[in-house]
């Protein structure tokens, strides 16, 4: 790296600090820190709601899974009309006729309070392994390669990429993370392109990257279901049609951006724009992905022993710090760092959210005074973001052991682990007329036992993409049943408030 790519790097994260410290003035009361005044522009969360779940992970894993597998993660695009019709025509009209901040508050009114505490303690650990698992991968594999010191100095960069996010994060709130969230989109975007431009002017033209016939390292493609194969057409597109419905009506984080802006009418349009953005970022870098396979098989000389897939999940990076020229590097390396902040940033906001509202707000004795409500949500904020830096130490020792890794398999097998539990809680309580408490929280248990055994057991010879449908057809069958043998009468009992 140059002295230029540290200016622009430097510049970014500068940036994103000013930004935190200018919305810290206008915060005036809890509903302000988390929703914005409930007023906020729907592209502005829109395009928020995008980067928050594109994260470091996902920049770099749809480029090494491109290269090491091929073109079957397009698959999942064709889920997205039948997301958009079920989240935005559905789900969202549901959550927003509520007046809630957190979406947990939702779950009391059919599962009773423990079946809001155990989606609010679901999201909970969800995310911050989420976050973990974001502040590990950039760590690792793109700033530690990038500055060119050991691996052992992972944790050190961890604590840093995690206090600066943190900073303005818990400063500006949820104003703050929507403006970081949609600069940051827009250097994603233009950090794909660019890298898509250099290479094909480096090898004289698109032809000269783009693939004649099937690579012999990729899976061959199957159509439909089969559960011995890694990835077929139909199961990716099933997943992903789970999968994103899943995250985008029982996440925290996507629920927080809906209640952000006026009605239903607009969280609508917040969804739809999300979803473009989501299409135009998947199919950039699955270009970037086969534009660096062709690069490094015309320069194999760079690779030393490797081989272009056994170093897939790398060679975005590679190509930023060995190839780019000074300037343009740093700008690559501020779009890796933009899907890391971005999703770190909102993990933390939609957290202390939720810390909030179902934990101290709804146990406490008291009912905290505004002023109370946005200390507790910064320093709830802190908190977690402390906790993710700490797990992401532990992730460092873990990941490395699992065998055959990269990271999209890195993405199903830690972060997504828990989406479909929690979506079962919020189908039980929207759609399913007689759930009861106990109901809901067999269904989380039994849930998400299936998923951990899909996962790392390989229960019923299952791939890991099966473990976001299984699970969830699972918890909802148990939980529906359940729910017919327990007495209507509440589990637990909230404190009574003077």
């Amino acid at each position: 790296m140059q002295p230029l790519d540290y200016l622009v790097i430097g510049l970014y994260a500068v940036g994103m600090l000013a930004i935190g410290h200018f919305y810290k003035q206008k915060v005036q009361s809890g509903d302000d820190y988390l929703l914005g005044g409930r007023t906020m522009s729907p592209f502005m969360v829109g395009v928020s709601l995008f980067a928050t779940l594109t994260s470091t992970l996902s920049y770099l894993a749809y480029p090494g899974e491109m290269i090491k597998n091929g073109p079957m993660i397009f698959a999942s695009l064709f889920a997205l009309p039948l997301v958009l019709y079920i989240v935005g025509w559905i789900l969202i009209p549901r959550i927003m006729s509520q007046d809630v901040t957190s979406g947990y508050e939702l779950l009391e009114r059919r599962l009773g309070l423990e079946g809001r505490l155990t989606g609010a303690g679901l999201f909970m650990v969800l995310r911050t392994l989420w976050m973990a698992a974001i502040l590990f991968a950039t760590s690792s594999k793109v700033l530690v390669p990038l500055l060119g010191i050991e691996e052992r100095w992972t944790p050190v960069v961890s604590v840093l990429l995690g206090l600066i996010t943190i900073i303005y994060s818990s400063q500006g709130g949820m104003r703050a993370v929507v403006m970081t969230d949609a600069i940051q989109s827009l250097i994603m975007l233009v950090g794909a392109v660019v890298a898509i431009v250099a290479i094909t002017r480096s090898l004289g033209g698109v032809g000269a990257w783009w693939p004649a016939a099937w690579a012999t390292h990729w899976q061959k493609p199957v159509f439909w279901f089969s559960g011995s194969e890694r990835v077929t057409f139909m199961g990716a597109t099933l997943n992903y049609l789970i999968w994103f419905t899943c995250t985008a009506g029982s996440d925290q984080m996507a629920i927080q951006r809906y209640l952000s802006t006026r009605d239903a009418s607009a969280a609508r349009r917040s969804f739809g724009f999300s979803l473009v953005t989501e299409v135009i970022q998947t199919v950039l870098l699955g270009l970037v992905g086969l534009a660096l396979m062709g690069y490094f098989l015309a320069h194999s000389e760079l690779l030393g022993a490797n081989s272009v897939a056994s170093s897939a999940d790398e060679l975005f990076a590679k190509f930023v710090v060995d190839v780019l020229p000074a300037g343009v590097s740093g700008l690559l390396i501020a779009a890796m760092l933009s899907a890391a902040m971005s999703s770190l940033s909102s993990g933390m906001n939609s957290a202390s959210a939720v810390i909030t509202s179902d934990f101290v707000g709804r146990l406490g004795r008291q009912s905290l005074s505004p002023e109370a409500n946005v200390r507790v949500a910064r320093l709830s904020s802190i908190a977690v973001g402390t906790t993710a830096v700490l797990l992401s130490v532990l992730l460092g020792i873990l990941i490395p052991r699992i065998p055959d890794f990269n990271l999209m398999e890195l993405c199903y097998r830690v972060v997504n682990l828990l989406t479909a539990p929690l979506f079962v809680l919020f189908f039980l309580a929207l759609f399913v007329g007689w759930a009861r408490p106990l109901g809901g929280v067999a269904a989380a248990i039994s849930s998400v036992a299936v998923a951990i055994g899909i996962v790392f057991f390989k229960w019923w010879g299952l791939g890991f993409l099966w473990a976001t449908p299984v699970s969830f057809v699972v918890g909802v069958v148990v939980g529906g049943f359940v729910s017919l043998l327990v007495p209507e009468a509440p589990l637990l009992r909230p404190r009574d408030r003077s």
